[in-house]
């Protein structure tokens, strides 16, 4: 497969989309981090929660969409024995880092310098007993799961031949959103949004979104849909967005009138829920045409800052949990609002995120792994 400049553009744009998405967790808006200070302003709260609910719509399963996009030409190359050794490796190392390393700093950090408790770390650990934590690398979990899915599926159905499919038309992929929606709904109904499937940090109210767009990307990877999408269709998904946030606008007014709870949004049997739900997908698979199309039209080009970025964005997504806290933690007695912390905190997140990224990465060995 060709390289696809933009595809590795769009990943850069996309960790530093994480990056902020936890930065505003920790300062303002709904979700569940290491460390908060939450703003009280509503005037700060509610940009800061539009902007979660619209990234949640579509960002985590992009990234699956991505690295689906990609497995079919490897796992041709490679063949299942040396894929999966690949696999494990790359995904595997990592997980295994994160939860029995980085994880444990972390929460020392916080339970020192942010709960004022001044105890060594070894004795910390003595009474530490969140080994199996995932964390933010609930996505790499995930993503190791599928990936041996579709190992499984092709040394079964080895002599199988996938049948070719042309690109989806405009309203295919609308009605394709709407149904993943209607998927989502159901699964709220018993898996609300916020509901963790411990240990391994899975959030199965968005999971009909990931396992779509892993499929999707499979799918796009034989047909080179990626080839085929015109810029107009990418153009005119653009334009859906600021009619969905009008729709999104209504559906909490009516929620309002209606002066029910706000868990009615994100699960149970309720009609507020439906309309969450699929509004989520719309606007989601919307944002991911539009970034498609918009990418290979003007950021289909490299450089070589934009090439070191790239390289270093899984990376970025591994260890910036661990800069933001420790941004969070030297800012915690600075005498303002916390959403004043979230502007200066968020971009440089971003910047330390990638600058330790890099020192990890030329680190012998380790480029192997990420």
């Amino acid at each position: 497969m060709k390289k696809i400049y933009y595809i590795d553009n769009l990943r850069v744009g996309l960790i530093s989309l994480v990056v902020v998405h936890h930065a505003a967790i920790t300062y303002g808006a709904a979700g569940a981090w290491y460390y908060s200070e939450k703003t009280t302003h509503v005037g700060a709260n509610i940009p800061m929660l539009l902007f979660v609910t619209i990234n949640q719509s579509f960002f985590m399963g992009f990234f699956f969409f991505l690295s689906a996009y990609f497995i079919p030409g490897s796992y041709d190359r490679k063949g299942p024995a040396r894929f999966v050794r690949d696999r494990l490796l790359r995904l595997g190392i990592p997980l295994v880092f994160y939860s029995f390393v980085l994880s444990p700093v972390v929460i020392y950090l916080i339970y020192y310098f942010g709960e004022e408790h001044p105890i060594g770390f070894f004795q910390f650990l003595g009474g530490f007993d969140d080994w199996i934590d995932f964390g933010v690398l609930w996505f790499v979990a995930a993503l190791l799961l599928f990936t041996l899915v579709y190992v499984v599926w092709r040394m079964v159905s080895k002599n199988f031949r996938p049948k070719s499919f042309a690109a989806p038309s405009s309203g295919m992929i609308l009605w394709f959103a709407a149904a993943v929606g209607m998927v989502s709904f159901l699964v709220r109904i018993v898996f609300p949004v916020g509901w963790v499937l411990h240990p391994v940090g899975f959030q199965l109210a968005h999971f009909s979104q990931y396992v779509a767009l892993f499929i999707l990307g499979l799918v796009a990877s034989r047909n080179n849909w990626l080839d085929t999408f015109p810029f107009e269709k990418g153009k005119r998904f653009a334009r859906y967005a600021p009619r969905l946030l009008l729709l999104l606008a209504v559906i909490f007014v009516l929620e309002k009138i209606a002066k029910t709870p706000d868990a009615w949004l994100t699960g149970g049997w309720h009609w507020q829920q439906l309309l969450y739900a699929v509004w989520e997908q719309l606007m989601g698979f919307s944002i991911i045409v539009a970034l498609l199309t918009y990418g290979k039209k003007l950021w289909n080009q490299s450089s070589v800052l934009m090439g070191k970025l790239s390289r270093n964005a899984f990376a970025v997504y591994i260890f910036h949990p661990l800069v933001l806290v420790v941004l969070a933690l030297l800012f915690r007695n600075w005498g303002v609002d916390p959403a004043i912390k979230f502007l200066v905190v968020a971009p440089l997140g971003i910047a330390g995120s990638f600058l330790l990224a890099s020192v990890v990465t030329s680190i012998p060995g380790v480029r192997r792994i990420i």
